[in-house]
């Protein structure tokens, strides 16, 4: 059985969301940071760990009890609907999934719905709690 390829840079995931419609880059607390409607999705929090919104509380903790060396939360994020990310760990399609899940609960219902990608099932309930990505 061959391996499946591991890890990923923030560069990908940037091209990767930018394919999304309404998908933009701007600064987030220093970093770069992605954004779709105006709503925080994702910044880079270190050189390896992504910060990533929205997740739900159940696949929250399914990610990080099922892949500890991947997803993990610290203090500062707990109780929120973030997770962060190593990106030298991930499977570059479950980072394409999740990032997709994202923009999915973050763009507006018409631009899901006119966007190539908007036929599929959406993965899950729109909005999030506010709270500095920080």
């Amino acid at each position: 059985m061959a391996s499946r390829k591991r890890g990923t840079t923030f560069e990908q995931v940037t091209a990767t969301a930018l394919a999304f419609p309404g998908v933009e880059t701007r600064s987030s607390y220093g970093t770069q940071g992605l954004y779709v409607a105006n709503k925080f999705m994702a910044r880079l929090r270190e050189p390896d760990v992504m910060v990533l919104k929205p997740i739900e509380d159940d696949e929250q903790r399914f990610l990080m009890g099922t892949q500890p060396d991947v997803f993990f939360l610290t203090d500062h994020y707990r109780g929120y609907p973030t997770i962060l990310i190593r990106l030298s760990k991930v499977q570059p399609e479950q980072m394409r999934e999740l990032i997709e899940q994202s923009w999915r609960r973050l763009a507006p219902k018409k631009l899901v719905e006119q966007s190539s990608v908007g036929g599929r099932q959406s993965s899950g309930a729109g909005g999030a709690t506010s709270k500095p990505p920080s």
